[in-house]
């Protein structure tokens, strides 16, 4: 089974802790994939049009291993990071060791940590909100944020070549225009993003690739990226909590 296939399943039956087999079983290569991503800055330059943290209070679910924690921290005026998985929770921990306004804690997308009404943005990368079944994290993450707070949801986009392909060749089951109309009812705006990987050798860029798909597409899109680069579509999707609402 791929990595993806494996998480929707897990969304889908409402597992309360959702696996991550790339970040837990390979959490040094993830760390390859991390740098790799967004070399441009493209989504970052849009998150902050659409979630502006700077002087506030950020939670990132699903941090994995804190690696965008110091990156809301540079202007945020606290940073919590939740992560289900304990391993990850302590490479997170060891990460901002020296990083004061950064918290890490153990917990889960439906069972935050965090009192009613306590961050003004919620970000989740890649994590748990992938579509129907994912209510509960929504509903969460309603609670913890303040009147007028945002929850940014960033995920891959599957239409967007060539990652799209690979990704519906391991999930031809996924439907995106199910999952489009989950989150517009859900209220949620979305803004297409395009971004570049790029890896400092092949041998880094393959690793990548067998973390993410099964064998079989990993071998496919290894012979389809000639260099150490290519191009990756994001959806970023965003719902603003009505002022002078608290749940």
């Amino acid at each position: 089974m791929s990595r993806a296939r494996e998480r929707l399943a897990a969304v889908r039956r409402g597992a309360e802790t959702l696996p991550s087999p790339n970040i837990w079983h390979w959490p040094d290569v993830y760390e390859i994939e991390n740098r790799a991503q967004d070399v441009h800055d493209d989504i970052w330059r849009v998150l902050t049009t659409i979630a502006d943290w700077r002087g506030r209070d950020v939670l990132d679910i699903g941090c994995g291993s804190g690696f965008h924690l110091p990156r809301f921290a540079a202007t945020a005026r606290r940073v919590i990071g939740v992560e289900p998985h304990e391993p990850l929770v302590r490479l997170a921990q060891d990460r901002v060791t020296l990083l004061p306004t950064i918290e890490v804690l153990t917990g889960s997308a439906q069972r935050l940590p965090l009192p009613d009404a306590s961050v003004d943005v919620a970000h989740a990368r890649t994590a748990y909100f992938f579509g129907p079944g994912c209510e509960q994290g929504l509903a969460e993450a309603e609670r913890v944020l303040r009147p007028g707070g945002v929850l940014v949801v960033v995920d891959l986009d599957v239409r967007h070549r060539p990652y799209g392909d690979w990704m519906r060749a391991d999930l031809p089951k996924y439907d995106p225009v199910e999952v489009d109309r989950f989150f517009e009812r859900m209220g949620f705006d979305c803004r297409t993003v395009e971004t570049r990987w790029r890896f400092a050798d092949r041998t880094s860029l393959e690793s990548v690739l067998r973390i993410e798909f099964s064998s079989r597409v990993a071998d496919r899109a290894a012979r389809e990226v000639p260099g150490l680069e290519f191009p990756v579509g994001y959806r970023l999707l965003t719902r603003r909590k009505p002022t002078g609402l608290i749940t």
